[in-house]
C-alpha cells in the first residue's frame, strides 16, 4: 500500500495517510469540489480495509470545513467505523482551538453517529 500525502493549500487540509496505521487531516476543507478531493482518500481507506493494523489513530485537526466537506469526512469516519467494527482498534483523535465552540460541536457531532472512540483535544490559539 502506498502513503498518501496531500499539501495543503488555501481550500484544502493537509493529509497523511499511512499504512502503519496514522492518518492525519489538518487544515482547512472548502475545495472547490469536495468529493473529487476526498475520493481517493476513500479509495486508500477501502483498500486498508482489506489488511489494516491492529490499531488506527486518525487526527483531525480543522480549523474550518464547509457542509460538502463534512459530508465527505462523515464518509470517511463511516469506513473507519467499518474497520473498528471488524475488530481493529480505530481512534479519532479530534483537535480544537479553546475558543472554537463550532469545531468541538463538530467534533461531539460526529461522536455522536460514529461508533468509534474519539478524544477531544482542546489546542491553545
Amino acid at each position: 500500500m502506498e502513503r498518501i500525502e496531500i499539501e495543503g493549500t488555501a481550500k484544502t487540509p493537509t493529509v497523511k495517510m499511512d499504512p502503519s496505521g496514522v492518518i492525519e487531516l489538518k487544515g482547512r476543507s472548502i475545495p472547490e469540489n469536495s468529493i473529487e478531493f476526498y475520493k481517493p482518500l476513500m479509495d486508500w481507506l477501502e483498500e486498508y480495509e482489506n489488511n489494516p493494523q491492529p490499531k488506527t489513530v486518525v487526527h483531525v485537526q480543522l480549523e474550518y470545513f464547509n457542509t460538502s466537506s463534512s459530508k465527505c469526512i462523515l464518509d470517511l469516519f463511516k469506513k473507519l467505523e467499518s474497520i473498528k467494527q471488524k475488530g481493529n482498534d480505530v481512534i479519532i483523535k479530534w483537535y480544537y482551538e479553546e475558543d472554537d465552540e463550532d469545531m468541538l460541536e463538530a467534533g461531539e457531532d460526529y461522536q455522536s453517529i460514529i461508533n468509534v472512540p474519539f478524544e477531544m483535544i482542546e489546542t491553545e490559539v
